[in-house]
């Protein structure tokens, strides 16, 4: 090495460790409001049905069909399922569900106006039911058809205060089977009595008991003529309750069978009767109503608001 040549000497800083700052609170924070997020949703799921939770997932999928719907759903049906279509909130495959629904209930409509007139002209026609024409009812309604058998003064269809058929009922009935079989509706039984009280039974038996076991007794007369048991829906009686329009309530008129052939719409109508209660919310002990919430609801029951 050259005498000459410089010497170079290299100070290198120690670098003392500084603050961070805040950033570190920002990603925090960031944490824990997306955890909170997180756990409400959890919860709102908790409390929500099936159908909310559908709902819900259709508007995270894509937000803007529930929007476009006009609701809170991404169809415009009132419907659960959608109805298809290529639209995007499938208004076209709705508009075709419905008219396929119209004409469905159109021709239901149709075959239950084509089984009464059958019905008539049986009527005309067979000595089993000719000679009882004034005793049978026959009404075409919006829950299906009605095929009513009544009493008259001097031809009761059952035995004096009996659940037993007299044997021209049971020739009423078994001609009605082969009708009922050509149609794939629901059934509904009925049995009905006038307002006279019932005297004959023992042990509180009433008109509700009779009732009920006349149109039991014509359930198993069907069954007996071929008509399957499964086509039954519904079996009751309703006593007096429930008399003839423009009759007196102890006219023996009122001493019928209701058979009413169901409509679509009237059997699904049967079916929510039990699908749809919802029980009664629980509400506090009034030993658990402290003493502001006393004195308000004391404020109501005096009439004051």
């Amino acid at each position: 090495m050259k005498k000459d040549t410089p010497i170079i000497v290299r100070k290198r800083k120690k670098h003392k460790h500084a603050h961070h700052g805040g950033t570190w609170k920002i990603a925090y924070a960031d944490f824990m409001t997306a955890m909170m997020a997180f756990f409400l949703v959890m919860w709102l799921l908790s409390q929500s049905d099936p159908t909310q939770r559908e709902q819900i997932a259709d508007y995270f999928r894509v937000p803007l069909k529930p929007a476009l719907a006009q609701g809170n759903k991404t169809s415009l049906s009132d419907s659960v399922i959608p109805g298809g279509g290529d639209d995007l909130v499938k208004k076209d495959g709705e508009v075709f569900k419905k008219q396929m629904d119209a004409v469905s209930r159109q021709q239901a409509l149709e075959s239950l106006r084509q089984a009464k007139k059958k019905l008539q002209q049986m009527i005309q026609t067979d000595p089993r039911l000719n000679n009882f024409k004034s005793n049978i009812l026959l009404t075409l309604t919006n829950d299906g058809l009605l095929i009513q058998i009544t009493d008259s003064q001097n031809r009761p269809m059952f035995k004096i205060g009996s659940e037993i058929p007299e044997s021209y009922m049971n020739g009423i009935l078994q001609a009605l089977v082969p009708l009922l079989n050509e149609l794939p509706n629901k059934i509904s039984l009925t049995g009905h009595t006038d307002s006279l009280p019932y005297s004959g039974g023992v042990g509180g038996y009433s008109n509700w008991e009779l009732s009920t076991g006349r149109a039991n007794a014509v359930r198993r007369v069907l069954v007996s003529a071929g008509l399957s048991d499964e086509r039954f829906l519904r079996v009751i009686g309703n006593a007096s309750h429930l008399p003839l329009e423009d009759v007196a309530p102890d006219d023996p008129r009122n001493r019928r069978i209701s058979i009413l052939v169901l409509s679509r719409s009237k059997e699904q109508a049967i079916r929510s009767e039990t699908r749809s209660v919802q029980p009664v919310p629980e509400v506090p002990e009034m030993a658990e109503i402290n003493g502001a919430q006393l004195k308000e609801v004391q404020g109501y029951t005096d009439g004051r608001e």
